[in-house]
């Protein structure tokens, strides 16, 4: 028998699931159609990708995020009912398709209606057959078998490092611990934070004015963030897109912020390896061999794999066999054309080929593969055989939704490297565990957004949010100070005051209006949660608790039912 090479390295998907809070929040363009579409073409058949892999006794390994404010709508009795109505309209539009393509003699735009019917059908089938319409239990159970590891995330997306009160980074990240283990029945043991978003800690004549980020994870036991890869390597910013940052407490972060020069880093700074994250406590020089740590550990996103997918120019989703997402039909919204080419206009695009797809999909999973096993080679060759590790990062949404064959891309990618001898699937912190760091890193400020840096959520346009965000933090800090016992009601209003908070500190809602892809529902749901906000508050210091409009809001919102108003002391 031959001798069994050991494998170079490991690697894991790390994948983000994340939608904005939509339920009961109307239907198309915006609102909780967001939920039913991601469910019908990127959660679910993902989900019956990985299940089918496991049941066919594939050893594949995934890191999957699902923030608390996702897997609170896929638990909601209505967002699955109303899931229901939308597969139904559905399958009767593409349905309707069929005769209609039939009587102008379009054969393909027949088979392709068809295509529709019977995939909304099998979607359908899964949702109510497969996993019993839990989608959360579907993906607990791969979690207890061991084939994924389900992340977690601050409660509602915050954007952490823009937070004015550290109770507010508290509980953001305690409600989200707290709704993950009411779900899936155990803690978590690592996390993603909202836009790869990270702050060190600030400083003032040596004394700490706000602790890092790294030290409200490890209050919540939480050991592994992931970063984007700049932070990680140093350099340029190389996240979705690139541009110049601007900070988020201008002249503060520039006199405050621990600066990375302070510390003394590791030679040889890399996403293929983890480090721990440095505990600040004051301004001195360290090495880092010599640093104390902060028992928190940070794996960086690696580009070279992402560029295969992010890329606008030569990522697979932009090939021309892929089916195109922004050409819908004008009678039944079905998307039945093809990318065709990189300057096509919509008007010119051919139709869609399903075979031609499959094949593309099995040559990008297979040249997928290849570059992982040679990328961790190469670390291994030039590191005196280091077994490191490739986190490749995306949305979740990006695949099956923006590219309509990712998720079978995934699937390939994950059974060709089940079979590789040189890669191992691993989740994230089994990695950890089985590799915990060598070295020390002092992480500089930043996000995965335009430039590296938050002006994606802090801008000119945006700007504006902050004030009354902040106001409403320093507020529920001064409604939960007061030392005497609390009344049944004030308890209630403010367990709902306190829903309202992390709900109004939704990423989201600044993401949406930079953006522009929603500006006007993201300004709408932003002000409807501060006056939601402001009207418990001002409730509670008139001293009539206002239980009535709280138990309306609660039917309203239906999220985080376990909240406390005591993590804001």
């Amino acid at each position: 028998m031959g001798e069994i090479m050991p494998k170079s390295g490991a690697f894991t998907f790390v994948l983000h699931s994340h939608l904005p809070y939509a339920r009961s929040a109307g239907r198309w363009p915006h609102g909780e159609e967001w939920v039913h579409e991601a469910l019908a073409e990127t959660y679910i058949p993902l989900l019956n990708a990985l299940t089918d892999l496991y049941e066919s006794g594939v050893g594949v390994r995934i890191t999957i995020g699902l923030t608390p404010i996702l897997s609170e709508q896929l638990a909601d009795d209505a967002i699955k009912s109303n899931f229901l109505d939308y597969l139904d309209q559905k399958i009767d539009a593409a349905s309707a398709d069929v005769p209609r393509f039939e009587k102008l003699g379009d054969a393909q735009g027949k088979f392709l209606a068809g295509y529709y019917r019977d995939g909304y059908a099998g979607i359908k089938s899964s949702f109510v057959d497969r996993y019993g319409q839990d989608i959360l239990g579907g993906f607990r159970r791969l979690q207890d078998a061991g084939v994924i590891e389900i992340i977690t995330c601050a409660a509602t997306h915050g954007y952490l490092p823009l937070l004015s009160c550290d109770t507010s980074i508290r509980a953001q990240l305690r409600a989200g611990v707290e709704s993950y283990k009411r779900h899936f029945g155990r803690a978590p043991r690592a996390i993603w934070l909202p836009e790869c978003a990270y702050r060190p800690a600030y400083l003032q004549n040596g004394e700490i004015v706000r602790p890092g980020i790294e030290s409200f994870l490890a209050e919540q036991g939480l050991k592994l963030f992931f970063g984007e890869t700049h932070t990680v390597e140093g350099g340029r910013p190389v996240g979705k897109a690139a541009g110049d940052a601007i900070g988020p407490y201008g002249d503060i972060v520039r006199r405050y912020v621990v600066p990375p020069g302070e510390t003394i880093e590791p030679t040889h700074r890399t996403t293929y390896r983890p480090y721990y994250v440095l505990k600040t406590e004051t301004n001195t020089k360290v090495r880092s061999s010599e640093a104390e740590h902060s028992g928190v550990s940070v794996i960086g996103r690696n580009n070279l794999t992402g560029l295969q997918v992010w890329s606008a120019e030569w990522g697979y989703p932009g090939d021309y066999d892929y089916r195109e997402f922004h050409k819908k039909d004008g009678t039944s919204g079905m998307q039945y054309w093809r990318v065709t080419g990189a300057r096509v206009d919509l008007g010119m695009k051919d139709y869609y080929h399903p075979d031609r797809a499959a094949h593309k999909v099995g040559e990008h999973a297979r040249h997928f593969a290849w570059l992982v096993s040679d990328l961790l080679s190469q670390v291994a060759a030039e590191n005196d055989g280091q077994f490191g590790i490739i986190a490749a990062n995306y949305d979740t949404e990006l695949f099956g939704h923006w590219w309509f064959e990712g998720v079978e891309w995934i699937k390939q990618v994950l059974a060709n490297l089940a079979a590789s001898d040189k890669v191992e699937l691993m989740t994230a912190s089994d990695y950890l565990e089985a590799h915990p760091p060598t070295e020390v890193l002092s992480l500089p400020e930043g996000s995965w957004g335009q430039g590296g840096g938050h002006f994606v959520w802090d801008n000119v346009d945006t700007h504006w949010m902050w004030k009354p965000i902040h106001k409403a933090e320093s507020r529920m800090e001064r409604l939960v100070a007061r030392k005497d016992g609390r009344t049944e009601d004030e308890e209630l209003v403010l367990k709902q005051a306190a829903r309202e908070l992390l709900l109004l500190q939704a990423s989201d809602w600044p993401f949406l209006v930079t953006t522009g892809q929603a500006k006007e529902y993201a300004v709408h749901r932003f002000a409807q949660h501060v006056e939601r906000f402001d009207a418990l508050a001002d409730s509670l210091e008139r001293g009539q608790p206002d239980v009535a409009l709280a138990e309306e809001l609660w039917e309203r919102d239906k999220v985080f039912p376990d909240v406390d108003w005591r993590w804001w002391t």
